[in-house]
């Protein structure tokens, strides 16, 4: 069955004219309806009948069911489970700004990276979302909350750069103006630093904003909690990263999660000053989610403010990242992760 909402709108032309034996205005009714979040061909309604059922006959279009929904009672933040086709699930979160609706979105189903203090890595991995189910999370939850999202984090489950065709197809559909018309400007992509991939999304001619999950400033401290430090130390990141913002004119995003006694220490605020001054880049100091078996404790306020502090001194730009939907467990991998159990 082909997976008709992950092809371009040329790749549907395509497909109605060449196999399909149909005129090409069909093809610009099948884009307009995919655009607006249709869940089956029979919505279709300007379509003749015997076009619907061969449609049906060879082709789906993905949907991202609801298995779950959380909504704060503290800011307005909804977690959602969402399941596919196979059953797999994954988690995403719609967070309310004065800017507008920004989503967080999964990549994989379950992550390869090990990071120790996230839940998502404990689950292990499953296998990789496809374009058409990055953009079924997006329309499921525009179509729920009767909103629409005007920017994008990919940084839920999953390192959206070990699964980079579908992920940069993903971004070419998703602001394309014949689909959601998100602009690539309005979309952050996070990754734990594969470095190889950050050259290549360099090169692809996007602008969306990178971000690197930092959360260490030297490889001893690193390399325990985030396994792919071994292989790409933060040298290594570092350079691709300034490659990446000299190639895009994008500011570079380093996430990091303040954990208490392992890396919120005045001599990590140093090293980290050090690192980066002198870059086009910011710091999100975020506390670290408490997750159950990995022993990790968020840094208190007092030590935050202190790290911020040091950093400003080398005129490196950090803000504190306001905790969002703290009474859902708004960080991805626990909702999944109860569901499973």
């Amino acid at each position: 069955m082909l997976d008709i909402k992950s092809l371009t709108p040329y790749e549907i032309t395509e497909f109605v004219v060449n196999e399909l034996n149909l005129p090409k205005f069909r093809s610009n009714q099948i884009t307009d309806w995919l655009s607006k979040g249709v869940t089956s061909f029979d919505e279709m309604k300007n379509l003749p009948k015997d076009t619907i059922e061969k449609l049906k006959s060879i082709c789906y279009i993905s949907v991202a069911n609801i298995e779950k929904k959380l909504k704060s009672s503290y800011d307005e933040t909804v977690k959602y489970l969402f399941s596919f086709e196979d059953k797999e699930c994954v988690e995403a979160v719609v967070m309310k700004y004065k800017h507008g609706y920004s989503m967080c979105i999964s990549t994989q189903v379950g992550c390869k990276m090990g990071c120790t203090f996230c839940a998502t890595g404990m689950s292990g991995f499953t296998r990789q979302l496809t374009p058409s189910e990055m953009l079924a999370q997006i329309e499921a939850a525009q179509r729920d909350l009767n909103i629409r999202i005007s920017n994008i984090v990919l940084m839920g489950m999953g390192e959206p750069l070990d699964n980079y065709a579908n992920v940069v197809k993903f971004l070419r559909l998703v602001s394309d103006e014949k689909s959601l018309n998100i602009g690539l400007r309005h979309i952050t992509l996070s990754t734990c630093g594969l470095v190889p991939r950050i050259y290549d999304l360099a090169d692809e001619g996007m602008p969306v904003t990178l971000s690197l999950s930092l959360h260490a400033p030297t490889d001893e401290i690193r390399s325990k909690t985030m396994p792919v430090n071994k292989k790409y130390p933060i040298e290594e990141a570092i350079r691709a990263c300034k490659y990446y913002a000299d190639k895009t004119g994008r500011r570079i995003t380093y996430e990091y999660a303040m954990i208490n006694g392992v890396n919120d220490t005045p001599f990590c605020a140093h090293c980290l000053g050090q690192l980066i001054k002198g870059t086009l880049s910011h710091v999100n100091l975020i506390p670290v989610n408490p997750v159950k078996g990995t022993g990790y404790n968020p840094s208190n306020d007092k030590r935050i403010i202190a790290f911020r502090d040091i950093l400003s001194k080398y005129n490196v730009n950090s803000t504190v990242r306001r905790t969002l939907g703290a009474d859902i467990n708004a960080s991805c991998g626990q909702l999944r992760g109860k569901n499973k159990s």
